[in-house]
């Protein structure tokens, strides 16, 4: 029902328009701010969030991780799953009104692999070339058969950008980026809002309820809250682990949880800088090795998380059908660290341990210093902003670091990047011929018995040299204003904004 402020009484008016306000903008709060705006640079699991408003994909995934169509309606594999060809979506448009069709994809798809800096290099590395077969198909050729394709597509390398913004802005294009989904950028000040409109011409816009949408990063947990309690955000993701039971009395808030397929972690330098030879956890995989030992995961997991984590050492949870059994989570061992410390020559290793500005990830450090500081570890803390903490990650300027990934629907996007040689994720700057060709071939087999096969024995050289001490994973926890509706919880922890309500 629409409101003319001619026909109704004043008064009246401006007691309905706060309401009619509300109702129309949905306001989200953010753990952190994202990196760049740009599908083929951007690093963040906060981006990938903000990205579900901005940037349609070929496909998705559901609450079970099976792949749905997007902006693609159907897939065919060839014989001998070389090739794989796409159906598009009918009357996409992008934001500035370009037609979303095959040479599009085309694009896309050779941007995300050439682009200098671009992070889907490796997402899509045996995608050898694209063919346009008609304005509605287009076939994408390999140059082995790759598993992980469909997933990959499913998120950051399956986005597309209006070609015809993407040239024209050039490496500029991530300050006002132009995609296909359901809202459009209008605003980004850098700590404190993105700003989107809706997009008039959507594809599925009967699904859009909402004129617009803000994101604001706000990296205290309990201010985050506090400001969803106050009803200055709607929705707010990651809430503390030690607020979700006091939530569930609040009749006015909303609560959802469910198990990532990320992981947290700790990454090593030990090969990625020069400061991987000039401490000892980087230069020896003994110190590594004693590092892990002294740390006790189901202790973090309390302490740290309040119990909303499952213990983990590898880069899927032990509950996953490709964790490697043949690599089993190790104890804490004390002795046993202590006596490796003796052995490598250096009983109290000193080295500085970056960390996000966020709440958990400084427990996380604050705990680990503790913990490893009985083993004879000296843990000096160095705390930064999340985007630049990824630049120094990204530059070797670390040690070691307190890095979260949130995970892909195949392992794969848990594993490649980051231990493949000189991978655009390979933060630890880890490197083995034989690891390379292990993981080459599990992305050309097919059969999930014989996959498992391979990522048992990538498991068990990758463990041995530690670049990533994995711990745990964590719960996503959401809290949300108790009047909002269509609210999907996917493990991946994207908010999709597709039916999504406020009700009055």
């Amino acid at each position: 029902m629409k409101f003319d402020a001619r026909s109704v009484w004043p008064m009246l008016f401006l007691a309905l328009a706060p309401l009619a306000v509300s109702a129309q903008t949905l306001r989200i709060g953010l753990a952190e701010d994202p990196d760049v705006l740009d599908p083929s640079l951007a690093r963040s699991f906060v981006g990938r969030i903000v990205f579900t408003a901005l940037c349609d994909k070929l496909f998705d995934i559901d609450e079970k991780l099976a792949i749905q169509p997007q902006l693609a309606t159907a897939y065919e594999w060839s014989a001998d799953s070389k090739a794989l060809t796409l159906k598009l979506r009918p009357g996409v448009t992008f934001h500035d009104g370009e037609k979303f069709d095959a040479a599009a994809v085309k694009f896309n798809i050779e941007r995300h692999k050439t682009l200098p800096g671009s992070n889907r290099r490796g997402e899509l590395a045996p995608v050898t070339s694209v063919d346009v077969v008609d304005g509605a198909t287009v076939r994408l050729n390999l140059s082995a058969p790759f598993s992980p394709l469909l997933a990959q597509l499913a998120d950051r390398a399956g986005m597309m950008v209006s070609p015809k913004a993407a040239l024209a802005a050039g490496d500029k294009f991530g300050a006002r980026p132009i995609c296909s989904g359901p809202f459009k950028f209008v605003e980004r000040v850098a700590q404190d809002r993105m700003v989107f409109e809706r997009y008039a011409q959507y594809w599925n816009k009967e699904a859009i309820h909402f004129d617009k949408v803000v994101y604001t990063p706000i990296p205290d947990a309990t201010v985050r809250l506090a400001n969803l309690k106050s009803g200055q955000l709607d929705f707010i993701e990651r809430v503390a682990s030690s607020d979700m039971e006091k939530l569930l009395a609040d009749k006015k808030l909303k609560t959802s949880r469910i198990t990532e397929i990320g992981y947290q972690g700790i990454t090593i330098n030990i090969g990625k800088s020069e400061l991987a030879q000039k401490n000892p956890l980087g230069r020896d995989a003994r110190v590594r090795e004693a590092f892990e030992l002294a740390i006790d995961r189901q202790g973090l997991v309390q302490v740290v998380m309040d119990n909303e984590a499952a213990p983990g050492n590898q880069w899927v949870a032990p509950s996953n059908a490709y964790y490697a059994k043949n690599v089993p989570m190790p104890k804490r061992d004390v002795a046993r660290a202590k006596a490796l410390l003796k052995e490598a020559g250096v009983p109290n290793p000193s080295f500085t341990l970056v960390t996000p500005t966020t709440s958990d990830a400084q427990r996380l450090a604050l705990v680990v210093q503790a913990m490893t500081r009985e083993a004879g570890f000296d843990v000096k803390i160095q705390a930064a902003e999340f985007a630049t903490s990824l630049n120094m990650a990204d530059k070797g300027d670390f040690e070691a670091y307190v890095l979260a990934w949130s995970g892909r629907a195949d392992p794969d996007g848990n594993l490649f990047s980051f231990h493949g040689c000189k991978q655009p994720l390979n933060y630890a700057g880890y490197c083995d011929a034989e690891t390379d060709k292990l993981l080459n071939h599990s992305r050309s087999v097919r059969d999930p018995a014989e996959r498992k096969k391979v990522f048992e024995q990538i498991t068990a050289r990758v463990l041995k040299e530690r670049p990533i001490v994995y711990l745990y994973h964590r719960n996503w926890l959401w809290a949300y204003n108790g009047k909002l509706g269509g609210v999907r919880s996917v493990p991946d922890g994207l908010l999709r904004l597709s039916g999504l309500k406020l009700a009055p």
